[in-house]
């Protein structure tokens, strides 16, 4: 009795070996070709489907799969028969996507020699864990899945969903799927594909994408499959490098998409000055072009765009726009003027006093009553001129002066204990809430304090388009020295430490979503402040004990807040839906 032969990863075990049939669009294949595959294939991935174009015997049922096409979601057919003759069944529909399909032949594969540190790769164990894998895409602009899809996938062996762990914090900070043809339609070519990679732009550690990658490759290097392959957009020029180091090279399969609102940047030219937006400018521009609005950069340095449908056309400044009253804007402007018109309202704000001509003595006495305060300038913006935490005359005199720099007259507020909580209000309904916290570093065990600072503030800086970064100045060492640190010490791998007083984005805050926890008395506050400015889109700013309890203390209102730090949260859309509502989606 003989036994079969073993199978070897990239190895068919046919006699005569010819090329896999995914690479060979040009040909009709034979009935060997396709002996005991299913035909007429279509997984769905929850964010949309993936068409096997070497399923399907006639290119007819392919433009049907892709017709079927669900609105809010992204098709894709790849391996498909004579892809040009394909789209030439339906110009107006379909289009080949601007990308590349890279291959890397596992037999070929080579492990890393040196473990990647800090990243912990490993299989998704809960339904839960597919919301967070939905923040990730989020961040990085993909189209979100259904996660109970995803999880019934994930109950296959046919799907394969890894998450990437940082050692340092145990947050999930990267996520890869991997999808076995095998096992999903007995693939003769014994292929496997990789999907949705995605990083967290601000906290994964180097490295963090090509561990997902090499686990994903070696799983299926244990299983003897033949291939990986991957499809990755033309110009991205960082993961091409990445595959390229990897053994990954190109190989002549295409996709083919539906053209779709959320397609539009890959098969119409982008607007002039698209590319130079901040990220703040450029997430409402992305929405509206996927509804079909015409976006014209007039100013991409100031981040203003006009957005045009029909008849009509609104000018905006990042969430800034001609909706917003001069009235509401200068209201907004003076935090003076703010209080007053919130207290009002019957929304709590913290004691004050305002300090005009250098006299300090409702100061001095309001720091006697509280022990801490808040030193701000009256008018400004990105949390310049502001002293956080001052305890004595000198340092009140301090503060004042730097205050000062930035606008004449001073505002002393009392230090309320509490998180720093943003509540996004659009069209007086909330939208999106974060808590937000002031930088910090986390020890690896090997960087000082101030490597650490620079690392991550270049992470900071890549994740926001230069818009945030942590400045290593003589406040940062302030900070670490009251925690009982200096910038040349080396902390422990995983211990945590902040190096910032202030949680404001521009110096390195960071940012926690927490729309689903917020308690509804702060939401009706905040509701309650935009109604009393009379301002259509803001940011209400509060310091709160707990974000799940009543209690919060008004700080101050945002009239141009950011949309962008809000993942996975809706507010582009929400604010588009203001100022064009009949494109709002059902």
């Amino acid at each position: 009795m003989t036994s079969a032969p073993r199978r070897l990863a990239g190895h068919r075990t046919r006699r005569g070996y010819r090329a896999p049939l995914t690479s060979r669009s040009w040909q009709q294949p034979d009935a060997h070709d396709l002996a005991g595959m299913e035909t007429d294939v279509v997984l769905d991935m929850g964010w949309g489907r993936l068409v096997f174009g070497q399923t399907f015997a006639d290119l007819s049922g392919v433009l049907a799969a892709l017709r079927a096409e669900e609105t809010g979601r992204r098709d894709i057919c790849i391996y498909p028969r004579d892809p040009q003759v394909l789209v030439g069944l339906a110009p107006d529909e379909l289009f080949i996507d601007p990308s590349y399909v890279y291959r890397l032949p596992l037999h070929r594969y080579r492990p890393r020699e040196e473990v990647i540190r800090g990243v912990f790769v490993r299989t998704v164990t809960s339904a839960a864990e597919m919301g967070r894998i939905n923040d990730l895409y989020a961040k990085a602009g993909m189209v979100v899945g259904d996660a109970a899809t995803m999880w019934r996938n994930h109950r296959t062996r046919t799907f394969t969903y890894l998450v990437a762990e940082d050692r340092r914090t145990g947050a999930v900070i990267g996520t890869v799927t991997g999808v076995d043809h095998g096992l999903g339609f007995d693939d003769p070519d014994g292929g496997t594909s990789l999907w949705c990679l995605a990083v967290d732009p601000q906290d994964a550690p180097p490295g963090t994408g090509e561990a997902l990658v090499r686990v994903l490759a070696e799983r299926y290097i244990g299983r003897g499959r033949a291939y990986l392959d991957l499809s990755v957009m033309h110009d991205n020029a960082g993961a091409i490098a990445l595959y390229r180091k990897l053994g990954f090279s190109r190989v002549s399969a295409v996709c083919v998409k539906r053209k779709n609102p959320i397609n539009t940047p890959l098969f119409s030219p982008p607007p002039a000055g698209l590319a130079e937006l901040n990220p703040y400018a450029r997430i409402i521009a992305d929405e509206a072009l996927r509804r079909g609005i015409r976006v014209q950069v007039t100013d991409p340095e100031w981040g203003e765009i006009r957005l045009s449908l029909g008849g009509r056309s609104v000018l905006t400044r990042e969430s800034l726009s001609e909706f917003t009253s001069a009235v509401a804007m200068s209201r907004c402007d003076d935090k003076r003027v703010t209080r007053r018109i919130v207290e009002r309202a019957g929304v709590r704000v913290p004691r004050a006093v305002v300090v005009d001509g250098g006299d300090l003595a409702a100061a001095r006495d309001l720091l006697a009553a509280c022990g801490q305060l808040v030193v701000k300038p009256a008018r400004g913006e990105q949390g310049k001129g502001i002293t956080v935490g001052v305890r004595d005359d000198d340092g009140l005199a301090r503060a004042v002066e730097l205050a000062g720099q930035f606008c004449p007259d001073v505002l002393i507020e009392e230090l309320v204990a509490g998180d720093d909580l943003r509540v996004v209000v659009i069209d007086h309904e909330v939208v999106a809430a974060a808590l937000r916290r002031p930088a910090e570093v986390v020890g690896d065990g090997r960087q000082d304090v101030a490597a650490l600072v620079q690392e991550t503030s270049r992470r900071r800086e890549r994740a926001t388009g230069g818009e945030s970064s942590i400045p290593l100045d003589d406040a940062t060492a302030e900070v670490v020295a009251d925690a009982g640190h200096r910038m040349g010490d080396v902390l422990p791998a995983g211990q945590r430490l902040r190096v910032r007083r202030t949680a404001n984005l521009h110096t390195g805050g960071t940012i926690e979503d927490v729309t689903d926890r917020l308690h509804p008395e702060i939401g009706a506050a905040a509701v309650r402040a935009s109604r009393a400015i009379g301002i259509p889109v803001t940011g209400i700013d509060f310091l709160v004990p707990d974000v799940a309890g009543p209690d919060a203390v008004f700080i101050e209102a945002n009239e141009r807040p950011g949309l962008a730090n809000h993942e996975p949260q809706p507010t582009a859309a929400r604010f588009v839906d203001l100022l064009f509502p009949e494109t709002r989606r059902r």
